[in-house]
């Protein structure tokens, strides 16, 4: 009978009959899973690797508590080359990513690296863009942001916690592309993660924050921020509630920030196939549901070949975009 299974499967069932189920399982590393944010504490890569590591010991369905290690640098490139070269075959590591880490990997910002130097396991809630002054700004609206562009580009700084030419800063050009400005007259400062480029904009050091609902709604709702516009396909509910949406203020951009992962590239099927029943798990648990509402997610679940599938699309996508844009050639 042990003949005729293929190896893989031989050597499984052999493990367990010798030494039981738990000896055999590839997650019972003494270091337990790791789940690695490429960016500082405070930003959206940070939150997606705590909230989901939280609930995954909720569900009883990680071996101990999952331990968040932050690797900034690069837009995500340090922990993409760190997991590519020094952890291809992990079978306990989980990394955060984002329509940022793709759109990095479109324009070649991660050197040689590709896309399928890993495994894509999943995504299981989402978040729209938003641009945010502080509260006592002079601008009440987008349209005043844009007329204060056009006046004088160079007077406005925008913070961001992607890379130049990275998920922040492509939303602030797609805005000033779609009001007929030229995007390379934006100035912008990039930052290891939303919550210092945060730090930079109550701090007064520059004018404009672009990020993500998440990061802004509780400075809104402290007082501290106004938001200009959302980048969300219709008007969001919550503090944002009175918030335009781009479109409706006449220029169709959206932005959608799926929050998913990647694995490394070199584990096998069925560790593979294990990180893609665990996402599946957790995305359609009540827990989950909690979670991402107290996360202020939005319900965006996809996993395995789908989300394989819908990651070399939208690379190509935003290869094309960034060409039409002016980012490359």
């Amino acid at each position: 009978m042990l003949a005729r299974l293929p190896h893989a499967a031989r050597t499984i069932l052999a493990c367990w009959l010798a030494l039981g189920a738990s000896a055999c399982s590839p997650t019972t590393d003494a270091r337990g899973w790791e789940c690695l944010a490429p960016a500082n504490a405070g930003g959206g890569w940070d939150l997606t690797c705590r909230s989901v590591g939280r609930v995954l010991a909720e569900l009883e369905m990680a071996p101990g508590r999952v331990r968040t290690t932050n690797l900034p640098g690069a837009g995500g490139g340090v922990a993409y080359a760190r997991t590519v070269a020094q952890r291809s075959t992990d079978p306990n590591l989980l990394v955060a990513a984002s329509p940022s880490t793709i759109l990095r990997l479109a324009q070649g910002q991660y050197g040689s690296l590709q896309a399928d130097d890993v495994r894509w396991v999943g995504a299981v809630g989402a978040e729209y863009g938003v641009l945010a002054v502080a509260a006592d700004a002079p601008w009440q609206s987008v349209d005043d942001l844009i007329a204060a562009w056009r006046q004088d580009a160079s007077s406005i700084v925008v913070s961001g916690g992607s890379a130049v030419a990275g998920q922040d800063h492509m939303k602030v050009l797609l805005l000033a592309h779609e009001a007929g400005l030229d995007p390379r007259q934006i100035r912008y400062v990039p930052f290891d993660g939303g919550g210092e480029a945060m730090t930079a904009l109550l701090g007064g050091f520059v004018q404009l924050f672009s990020g993500e609902a998440s990061e802004v709604e509780g400075q809104v709702e402290a007082g501290r921020l106004r938001v200009l516009v959302t980048l969300a396909p219709e008007r969001m509910e919550g503090p944002l509630r009175d918030v335009p949406t781009a479109r409706e203020s006449g220029f169709d951009v959206t932005w959608t920030t799926w929050r998913g992962f990647y694995v490394p590239g070199g584990i096998d099927d069925v560790r593979y196939g294990e990180w893609v029943r665990t996402l599946e798990t957790l995305g359609r648990s009540e827990e989950w549901a909690e979670a991402r509402v107290e996360n202020r997610l939005e319900p965006f679940y996809m996993v395995g070949a789908e989300f394989e599938a819908f990651v070399a699309e939208q690379v190509e996508d935003f290869r094309t975009m960034s060409r039409e844009i002016g980012l490359l050639r």
